[in-house]
């Protein structure tokens, strides 16, 4: 005959359901990890580019003005106001058309944690039963 189980000892509905328990909770901890080191991914890669950003802005900027200040000066005699104007407009048309751009790529994100919702797919997929036909 053989021994009645122990409490713990690996049997029964409590003990499943405890393994099932303890299952469900790693893959959680799992889950939780990998979205949280895409975040820290994201943090750095939107501070490079940030920092990228600002550096170019500034040399641009002080570009953009030398050139300016040069196309005025060589235009003096003559066409100076319409070069300030002419340039004026281009510059305010082309902020204009880049801020609309900005905005657009603001609005829609570009898969930002596309592996955490792929691996939570997967998951979700894994749990739903299987219609076998029989």
């Amino acid at each position: 005959m053989s021994e009645p189980l122990k409490p713990g000892q690996g049997g029964g509905l409590f003990a499943s359901l405890r393994q099932l328990l303890a299952t469900a909770l790693e893959m959680a901890q799992v889950r939780l990890d990998l979205f949280l080191t895409e975040i820290e991914q994201e943090k750095l890669r939107v501070f490079d580019g940030l920092l990228w950003a600002g550096l170019a802005l500034m040399l641009l900027g002080v570009g953009v003005i030398l050139l300016c200040g040069f196309i005025v000066v060589l235009l003096w005699e003559g066409y100076r106001l319409a070069t300030l104007g002419i340039l004026t407009l281009l510059f305010l048309g082309t902020g204009a058309l880049l801020m609309h751009a900005a905005r657009n790529r603001l609005r829609n994100p570009s898969g930002a944690l596309g592996a955490t919702v792929q691996e939570l797919r997967q998951d979700l997929a894994e749990l739903k039963p299987h219609n076998t036909g029989e």
